[in-house]
């Protein structure tokens, strides 16, 4: 089995950082979004991985390289403009040959991951098989309709009144039928070929499709909201660490990470909390679910519920909470108040607030 990474898109809902980043690379607890991705696709045992990237693609293959260091063998396939999910895996069709493969969106987060629905498919090979999740209110995803014996028999994209609550992850495992199914299909109102439309496809052709409902976490990291609550989500699962300088009159409590060359001065850290190499907190309060990148700068500051991307700086802000401070930001303060503060700033900006 191969594997195929959609990692083209846009990330219109995850401005300002998508105008200079790939919202694949998002850091989630310190790791871009799509080395969490490739962790879990190396865990069903799939090691040859091509990527799908667009205007994004030079950032990102900084970031992955070959694959090596992730145990992987990772190709790059350049998508000019975005025409849909189906496209690049036309895109992909040479690539791909006759294998089976796994199809995963580079934007989701499915911590739990998906092994055991890899061994159904691995098993039972039906045609297609998508990854569903219920949800509470699936008008605004795609939605499969599933007999008793997790047998899909429609898709419908975001239903009006949906006859089901299993949504699509953006996970999907497919045989080499799915090429004559994007072969027979044309492109949707938007101008895209669309999966869905390739997948129905194979249901109306009377092919086996079937779908495996995956019930940890999930999350489309699309935007802001999500991102620092997939945040909390993965923090949660950190054990303590301290690989840098921690002074005697600092205090940690609880789950906090020190990567190496990171140093904290007079200052108190309460976990689950990540301070990445590099970094340094000086007289600074950092609470829960923070994530704090490489080569960060933290002084006379307040933080929780919060991350901070490489290369920025808080100074003199008592009270940032559930912010989202970019690459290289600058964030300070023109007095020491006590009001508390949500910011979401884009890489390379410099904000003064008025405490």
């Amino acid at each position: 089995m191969k594997a195929l990474v959609l990692s083209g898109g846009s990330g219109t809902r995850l401005r300002p950082f998508s105008y200079s980043m790939p919202k694949q690379l998002m850091p989630i607890a310190n790791r871009p979004v799509l080395e969490h991705v490739l962790e879990n696709i190396r865990a069903l045992g799939v090691s040859e991985v091509a990527v799908v990237v667009g205007d994004g693609g030079p950032q990102i293959r900084a970031a992955l390289g070959d694959g090596a260091r992730l145990g992987l063998r990772i190709t790059y396939i350049r998508q000019e403009q975005p025409l849909g999910l189906a496209h690049c895996v036309k895109l992909a069709r040479d690539y791909l040959g006759d294998d089976d493969f796994v199809m995963y969106l580079g934007d989701n987060m499915l911590p739990q991951g998906v092994t055991d629905i890899a061994e159904d498919f691995r098993t039972l090979r039906p045609c297609a098989q998508v990854v569903v999740h219920k949800v509470a209110d699936p008008r605004a995803f795609g939605v499969a309709e599933v007999a008793a014996d997790g047998r899909v028999t429609r898709l419908v994209e975001k239903p009006e009144q949906p006859r089901s609550d299993l949504a699509l992850t953006g996970v999907y495992f497919f045989t080499p039928a799915i090429h004559e199914a994007i072969d027979s299909i044309t492109p949707s109102a938007r101008g895209e070929l669309e999966i869905t439309d390739a997948i129905q496809w194979l249901v109306s052709s009377g092919a086996t499709v079937a779908a495996r409902e995956y019930t940890g976490y999930w999350k489309d990291t699309g935007r802001v909201e999500d991102v620092l609550d997939c945040n909390r989500e993965l923090l949660d699962g950190v054990s303590r660490s301290v690989g840098g300088h921690v002074d005697a009159e600092s205090l940690l409590i609880g789950p906090v990470v020190v990567e190496p060359g990171a140093g904290i001065v007079r200052s108190r850290i309460v976990g689950p909390a990540i301070v990445g190499a590099g970094s340094l907190v000086i007289d600074s309060q950092v609470g829960p679910y923070t994530s704090i990148g490489r080569d960060c700068r933290i002084k006379d500051s307040g933080l929780d519920r919060s991350i901070v991307l490489d290369g920025a700086s808080v100074s003199r802000v008592p009270a940032l909470r559930g912010s989202l401070i970019g690459r290289s930001a600058a964030v300070t303060s023109a007095d020491a108040g006590g009001a508390h503060h949500r910011l979401v700033v884009g890489d390379h900006t410099r904000v003064e607030v008025a405490a």
